[in-house]
């Protein structure tokens, strides 16, 4: 064999590009095509696309007769097979339209199972009908396309399932569709398109590279639109398994953006839970029998409370109902228990809640015992100067005592007997008005009964500047700002904020107009209660506390003191938004997110993969390039043959041209500059061989 001459080499060098693009054209029109687009049932019975059922009847006739009669030999079983099997489905109204219309062919796994059972079977043993039919008849809140004009862009999301009254597969999802729905009822809305709405379902259908409308797992088709979406641009196919837990999770997870509710064990609850979901939030431990995730509506609540409640869930085993019993007072589950303050008895309900009830029970405690002051809370507790008292808009003086101080082991027993002081006057409060005088303290439980009086507690640390604002002494360090050394110092301190009705009550005509910018920005800042703070300097022992807040709102109710005003500090808030609404969604893992992208990106190759007109392109690819190749090789060829014989040669230049070396110049003959005046007596010499005359 000769070997390749170094031509030979460059040229296949010089057209390699175009021969890979033409064996991929070549290889795709081969393998590709015809595995992507198998032969349709239409051409094994030898009829037109789309054809009647009446010209299916007659085309399986022909092949029946001519088999009977012996005038065509009975083909062999895999091929009877596979023509019994398209009569069968394209004689079926349903199946024959689901076909036509988005290629779907549930049975097709059926097809190739056939041809396996009868492979070494007689043909008289094949049992017919191959395919026994099945009809629908469960479906509720089907959806017209008028209909889904009002579906479509609620605030709650919308989940669709597409479906077909002859699919089997659709009739065993049915169960779990409907568990799916009662699951979603108050959290979304749902609804069932059946594939004769054929503008709504090729609506809600994907599309191949060619725009054909389709349904990559067949039927039923899981779909949903995010809360507020009215277009196709944000619908989103689900394609996992149909199971009631995958299909939920999937929906309100990504679709609604709700958190997932972890499980914890004895062992990582106080450290991976309790520890870490922030002391300014109420600790709600959902305990479940069977391990299921967290409702829909229970992790709806979970996202509208974010800001007040942490969640957890605790699967319950018997043999640990000891541990939940001694520390949570838990019996049974479901159950639910809410953990407040510290020293504070655990608030547990028993029992199955639906969205309703739980809302309501969320509602009534989502604060903490003692309520902690914070930006989100300070209006409703009545503890804002450019806020209203809870008493409502009538009550002029109203008083918020304040317990500040840093996170501690002292903070916690303060706020316990806080606790203590505010269920004390609380109790009195619910007395009658006659008993209310005889009490010790009657002025601090009338006015905490009239909401006039609110007791909170305050995060010194997280609060410095509110804290450093109200608290001014030296030992004001000990209760606020960032921790210096090992005192930790609770301080408790009572506002009273007086409203200035005169001015309140004064018309909008006769206010004072800004006169600049600057008297705009002081009135948008400007309090519109006083304030007065009084410390309390006894001993942390419940009756004299509650004895120093009466006489606070005594004598702040009965003298006449000046109105003064001042700007107060604005509370900082704990956390700026809900951890699953920073960038993608967190409660998706990494994994997964990056699994679903590389899942996503091999769907897509995969499509168009399928285009037919993939492989003429490829084709033209490779001839265009084939000519491109041609064209430039052809062009450079003649060039350079024509430049070889232009270069002349030593001898051929003439002598006239041939200078001779210049002789080195060396720099004390140099002139210093090219400016120098020109030598009087300088002649301009031509050359003896110039054509000058």
């Amino acid at each position: 064999m000769m070997p390749f001459s170094s031509k030979s080499i460059s040229l296949l060098k010089a057209y390699l590009f175009p021969l890979i693009l033409l064996s991929l054209a070549i290889s795709f029109h081969l393998f590709v095509i015809p595995s992507s687009s198998p032969i349709s049932h239409y051409d094994v019975l030898g009829i037109k696309q789309y054809s009647s059922i009446e010209e299916v009847t007659e085309a399986y006739e022909k092949f029946s007769s001519r088999w009977s009669s012996g005038e065509e030999e009975v083909p062999a079983v895999k091929d009877f097979v596979q023509i019994r099997y398209a009569y069968e489905l394209l004689t079926n109204p349903l199946w024959k339209r689901d076909y036509d219309a988005y290629g779907v062919d549930e049975h097709i796994h059926t097809l190739e199972e056939l041809k396996a059972k009868y492979a070494e079977e007689a043909f008289s043993k094949v049992v017919l009908p191959l395919l026994n039919a099945t009809s629908s008849a469960h479906a509720f809140n089907v959806l017209t396309a008028e209909d889904f004009k009002y579906a479509i862009g609620s605030s709650k999301g919308l989940l669709v399932q597409v479906y077909s009254s002859g699919s089997s597969r659709a009739e065993e999802f049915f169960y779990n569709w409907k568990r799916i729905t009662d699951l979603l009822d108050g959290v979304a809305n749902t609804g069932m398109v059946e594939l004769g709405e054929i503008e709504l379902a090729t609506y809600l259908a994907e599309r191949t590279s060619t725009g054909q409308p389709f349904f990559r797992n067949g039927l039923p088709s899981v779909v949903a639109f995010p809360p507020g979406c009215r277009n196709s641009d944000c619908l989103v196919s689900y394609h996992g398994d149909l199971s009631v837990d995958a299909v939920t999770d999937w929906f309100v997870t990504r679709i609604l953006g709700l958190p997932r509710i972890n499980y914890y064990s004895k062992e990582t609850l106080a450290k991976n839970f309790l520890a870490k979901s922030g002391h300014h939030k109420v600790k709600v431990l959902y305990f479940s029998k069977t391990g299921e995730r967290a409702a829909p509506f229970l992790r709806q609540v979970a996202k509208d409370y974010w800001a007040y409640a942490s969640f957890a869930s605790i699967l319950w085993r018997e043999e640990e109902s000891s541990i939940w019993s001694n520390n949570f007072e838990v019996d049974s589950a479901p159950a639910f228990v809410f953990l407040k303050d510290p020293g504070v008895k655990p608030v547990v309900y028993h029992g199955a809640m639906n969205s309703t009830s739980f809302s309501e029970i969320m509602e009534q405690n989502k604060q903490q015992a003692l309520p902690q002051l914070r930006s989100i809370t300070s209006m409703d507790l009545g503890c804002d100067a450019r806020g209203y008292s809870r008493a409502g808009y009538e009550a002029t003086t109203w008083y918020c005592a304040i317990l500040a101080g840093r996170p501690s082991l002292e903070l916690d027993k303060m706020r316990e007997t806080m606790v203590r002081v505010q269920d004390t006057l609380s109790n009195k409060g619910d007395l009658g008005a006659g008993d209310k005088n005889s009490t010790s303290a009657p002025e601090a439980a009338a006015a905490l009964n009239e909401k006039r009086l609110t007791f909170t507690w305050l995060d010194g640390e997280a609060q410095q500047k509110y804290c450093f604002f109200y608290i001014h002494s030296e030992t004001s360090f000990e209760t606020c700002g960032q921790r210096r050394d090992m005192i930790d110092v609770p301080q408790i301190i009572i506002v009273r904020y007086k409203r200035n009705s005169t001015k309140q009550d004064e018309p909008k005509a006769a206010k004072r107009q800004p006169k600049t910018i600057w008297d705009t920005f002081e009135e948008d800042n400007e309090d519109l209660a006083s304030q007065l703070v009084a410390k309390y300097d006894g001993t942390m022992e419940t009756p004299e506390i509650i004895q120093w807040v009466s006489k606070i709102i005594k004598d702040g109710d009965s003298t006449d003191l000046p109105f003064f005003r001042t700007e107060t500090p604005d509370l900082t808030p704990e956390e700026s938004d809900a951890i699953w609404s920073r960038g993608s969604q967190t409660v998706l893992s990494t994994g997964q997110g990056l699994k679903q992208r590389v899942q996503g990106i091999a769907t897509n190759i995969h499509d168009h993969m399928g285009d037919p007109r993939l492989g003429s392109i490829l084709l033209l690819a490779a001839v265009m390039s084939f000519g491109f190749i041609y064209l430039r090789r052809s062009q450079s060829s003649p060039a350079s043959q024509s430049t070889e014989p232009s270069q002349p040669t030593t001898e051929e230049i003439p002598s006239r041209e041939k200078k001779t070396p210049r002789r080195a110049v060396s720099n004390k003959d140099k002139p210093t500059s090219i400016t120098d005046d020109e030598p009087k007596d300088a002649n301009n010499l031509l050359p003896s061989d110039s054509d000058t005359d």
